[in-house]
């Protein structure tokens, strides 16, 4: 069942102060058909995570571990071979449509060019299924806006072609980065709304990545928290949400707002996340924890099993059960 694999990968990035590590010794699977939320503080290495499953790190990153997708060692791919998988088998939604769709062409140029390259059809044959693509994604009047350019669109009609797009070639799994990033709450609504709709009817697997925890509650099954490069902690939604053990995972539902907590002032997590290249000894969050312990800035935590689908690193559990209501 398991279709992607990622097993203690390391990425490291060239900064003006040398190589820095990003990402440091993580291990997640994605089961065929499932969402897996991915969340944390800005600089916690979520999308540095995502591009190296797609082979799309900044110059001179380095990508160390296994991936393995659908059986296959893909880390150690060639140039030429991760094109082949890159849009075909993986695909990503990224953060801001509007970098990521080309100003300048149309939007039929650029939903058609990977569907002719993956799959050898001709002009019009693409263009019947950037049709069908717009239409999957509730684009009104697919035809007039395959000959329209990206600065047409609202920034929710832009995400939904940016969808199209990374569907266009039936692909196994695709990764979502902060698809609803700066998109009111009833367009990301539709959004989420979508991505589920996908998701049953295609068999889809989804890496969705965000700093928002109320996203991942109404979509995925598993959600993995991580902070300055590892994971903190990772199990099913309802577990995670409802039963959180690390306490970082603790502090940021802490801090989500709510009805239950109108009028109240909100937690908040002391202290600002590591710089990259700055990580500190021992666990990473000691320095913000207000559990720590001594021996927290000395060792680095090992893997607690709370049960079978709930797992965190952290060495002080006994002082960290409870739930947030």
């Amino acid at each position: 069942m398991t279709l992607l694999r990622v097993a203690d990968l390391t990425v490291t990035l060239a900064t003006s102060a040398g190589d820095a590590e990003a990402v440091r010794n993580l291990s997640f699977e994605i089961d065929h058909g499932e969402i897996l939320g991915i969340a944390g503080e800005s600089g916690s290495g979520k999308t540095m995570t995502a591009l190296s499953i797609i082979g799309l790190l900044p110059y001179k990153g380095k990508a160390t571990g296994s991936i393995y997708f659908d059986g296959r060692e893909i880390l150690t791919s060639s140039k030429k071979e991760y094109r082949d998988i890159r849009g075909k088998d993986i695909a990503m939604i990224f953060q801001d449509p509007m970098t990521s769709l080309h100003p300048m062409l149309t939007i039929e140029t650029q939903l058609t060019e990977h569907l002719r390259h993956h799959r050898k059809v001709s002009k019009g044959s693409a263009r019947q299924s950037a049709l069908e693509l717009l239409d999957t994604v509730k684009i009104p009047d697919p035809a007039s806006a395959l000959k329209a350019h990206a600065g047409q669109f609202s920034g929710g009609m832009r995400q939904r072609i940016a969808i199209a797009m990374a569907l266009a070639c039936d692909p196994k799994l695709l990764i979502a980065d902060e698809p609803t990033t700066a998109l009111d709450v009833t367009v990301q609504a539709g959004i989420l709304k979508l991505l589920r709709q996908l998701r049953s009817e295609r068999d889809l697997s989804i890496m969705i990545i965000t700093h928002d925890l109320g996203v991942l509650s109404s979509l995925t099954d598993r959600i993995m928290i991580m902070y300055a490069g590892s994971e903190a902690e990772s199990g099913t939604a309802p577990d995670l949400l409802l039963h959180p053990r690390h306490p970082y995972t603790q502090g940021l539902i802490s801090a989500l707002p709510g009805v239950a907590r109108q009028g109240k002032v909100l937690t908040t997590i002391g202290g600002s996340p590591p710089e990259l290249g700055n990580f500190p000894t021992g666990c990473a969050f000691h320095e913000r924890c207000s559990y720590a312990q001594t021996s927290c800035s000395l060792e680095v935590p090992s893997v607690l099993q709370v049960s079978d689908n709930h797992r965190m690193f952290c060495p002080i559990n006994p002082l960290a059960e409870k739930s947030v209501k």
